[in-house]
């Protein structure tokens, strides 16, 4: 399996855009909170989620080939059970079969939950730091804030056994760890 080290130099060789490397730097700290939550391999549904979008530079004018295109970058550098949740988080999109793992649903509800966190915070004198579920979910019912993050992905957490307020803080506290690294912390 591909090392942290080199998972962090293949993101930063094929994307350069601070946004994405932050999505995906919080994307790997969600899931890393999960696995630890669900007794799964921390490493490895980290760095699924650090590079599940590996291809999004050249795959955001076509999503047909996202999350495909990133399957085929790291063949035979993840295991199939990672390969199986990178192609499956954008299935809508590529046509991938429908998510069926705790791993599928945990990076497709994991990343999607990093867009609402980083706009929450964006917005909060104080970032991220105090941030909880409930306020969160109150931004889940404004459809107009952070119009772009698909609420129904983020309660698939339910199929992860996960109640939406515990996934919300596991999430808060898995980005909290990182937010220096991402821009979130109040200056």
């Amino acid at each position: 399996m591909i090392s942290r080290e080199e998972a962090l130099q293949l993101l930063h060789a094929k994307n350069n855009e601070h946004n994405l490397i932050c999505h995906a730097l919080e994307s790997e700290a969600v899931m890393r909170g999960l696995a630890e939550k669900l007794g799964q391999d921390e490493e490895l549904w980290g760095i699924s989620g650090l590079l599940h979008d590996l291809d999004y530079a050249t795959t955001k004018e076509d999503h047909d080939r996202h999350g495909l295109d990133t399957v085929d970058m790291l063949e035979g550098k993840l295991p199939e059970e990672a390969l199986n949740a990178i192609r499956r988080h954008a299935c809508e999109m590529n046509g991938a079969e429908e998510p069926s793992t705790q791993m599928d649903f945990a990076l497709r509800c994991g990343e999607t939950v990093t867009g609402l966190i980083h706009a929450a915070a964006l917005v909060r004198p104080t970032k991220i730091d105090g941030m909880k579920p409930k306020s969160l979910k109150k931004k889940m019912k404004d459809k107009a804030f952070a119009a772009s993050v698909n609420r129904d992905c983020i309660r698939e957490c339910d199929k992860l056994g996960i109640e939406l307020t515990e996934f919300l803080q596991i999430a808060i506290a898995s980005i909290t760890a990182i937010a220096p690294n991402v821009g979130l912390t109040a200056e």
